[in-house]
């Protein structure tokens, strides 16, 4: 999946109790003469939502000599391994609405819907071909020396295929996927379009399982970050982000970096659990994971999401067990200028699990001119900060 000096707080309401929730420990920062604070110093534990698998973790347990299968099973308690094949839609984020691939000999173009019938893109000069979109029409156009010639006009979406992986720019270089390139009319913005790879889900793990651990840790843990990844893929096709794609190409979903991203030592992961997801009743898990989790898995949405001490994230090669970060009174003033000039900070409620009472869940943030209650979440989000489980330092 990759930040308070001592005082004292004049006075802060509390937020109402949630059930799973206990009342912070000492966790206050303030001045008895509402003077304004400098900065904040925060140090917390863990990278990322902490459901699930920490990758981390993984590695730290492959070292102690657990096998994929163990690993899996701590942090995906009463699942299943089931099989699962077929393809993945993948909406790649960092192309603009403009398809551009480079040209190749067994470069073909098709109409989406349009069956087996496909045009091969012939023209020896050619060296890139595009789709630009045109109102209700693609423009399939070929780069000739050093302009752009229209090649024909396509009513619909359209799609690139050729027997290798295809090469797209990007607006940082070229890279490569396997499968079919889609120029797709987007719902979210209908006069724009949306660029998707369509691609077997293995070959897609092969793009995936490199980008989110590295690809020459412990087999056993490279072997369960690809079954996590797959099982994940599986549980997302099933639930479909956009009629036009199942997932997209970063951490908001799996990051994905396609043919480019391969590695042969994460090919062999992928190869070895081939089809392996976990499962639940028969279906695929929400297979979440993180980079760590600190020493302490978050509650998830099911009951094969516990919260549960992890004694294998800890290990000393994990850069993100402990960390600090330091903010200014004008950065959280920015996020909340009804607060008037920050005056203190009280960490309301936590989740009850680990150190310093665990994840924070509710916080209030105090100035001259009022306070705001907000999540634990949302000061994370407003801050780019690693984890909610943290400290006033």
């Amino acid at each position: 999946m990759t930040l308070l000096s001592r005082t004292l707080l004049t006075s802060i309401v509390a937020t109402a109790a949630l059930a799973s929730a206990v009342p912070a420990s000492a966790s206050t920062l303030a001045d008895p003469a509402a003077r304004r604070l400098d900065s904040i110093t925060l140090e917390g534990h863990g990278y990322g939502h902490g459901h699930g698998l920490s990758q981390y973790g993984a590695e730290g347990a492959a070292r102690e000599g657990l096998s994929t299968g163990q690993i899996l099973r701590f942090y995906y308690p009463g699942t299943k391994v089931g099989r699962l094949g077929g393809t993945v839609r993948v909406l790649l984020t960092d192309l603009d609405d403009r398809l551009v691939v480079k040209a190749q000999s067994s470069l073909t173009v098709a109409k989406v819907g349009s069956g087996r019938h496909r045009t091969r893109a012939i023209d020896a000069k050619a060296t890139w071909w595009r789709v630009v979109p045109d109102g209700t029409t693609n423009r399939v156009e070929r780069r000739r020396g050093g302009s752009w010639k229209l090649w024909r006009s396509v009513a619909g979406d359209v799609e690139f295929a050729a027997d290798a992986p295809l090469t797209v720019k990007t607006a940082d270089g070229e890279v490569q996927y396997r499968g079919t390139l889609r120029s797709v009319r987007s719902e979210a913005t209908p006069e724009g379009r949306e660029i998707v790879n369509h691609v077997s889900l293995e070959n897609y793990l092969r793009g995936v399982v490199p980008r989110e651990v590295p690809a020459l840790w412990h087999g056993a843990a490279v072997r369960a970050q690809a079954i996590a990844a797959r099982t994940y893929a599986a549980f997302e096709r099933a639930d479909a982000r956009g009629a036009a794609y199942d997932l997209c190409d970063t951490a908001a979903c799996q990051v994905y970096g396609g043919a480019s991203a391969e590695h042969p030592a994460s090919d062999a992961a992928v190869k070895a659990t081939a089809g392996q997801v976990l499962t639940e009743g028969g279906e695929p898990i929400f297979a979440q994971f993180s980079a760590s989790n600190g020493g302490w898995t978050a509650a998830g949405d099911y009951d094969y999401l516990p919260a549960q001490e992890d004694p294998y994230d800890g290990w000393s090669g994990n850069p993100y067990t402990d960390w600090t970060a330091t903010l200014t009174a004008a950065d959280i003033e920015a996020q909340w200028p009804a607060i008037g000039d920050l005056t203190g900070i009280t960490i309301d409620q936590r989740d009850g699990n680990g150190e310093w009472g665990g994840r924070v869940l509710s916080m209030t943030i105090a100035g001259t001119a009022g306070s705001v209650v907000v999540s634990g979440a949302t000061f994370r989000t407003r801050f780019g900060l690693r984890e909610t489980w943290f400290q006033l330092a």
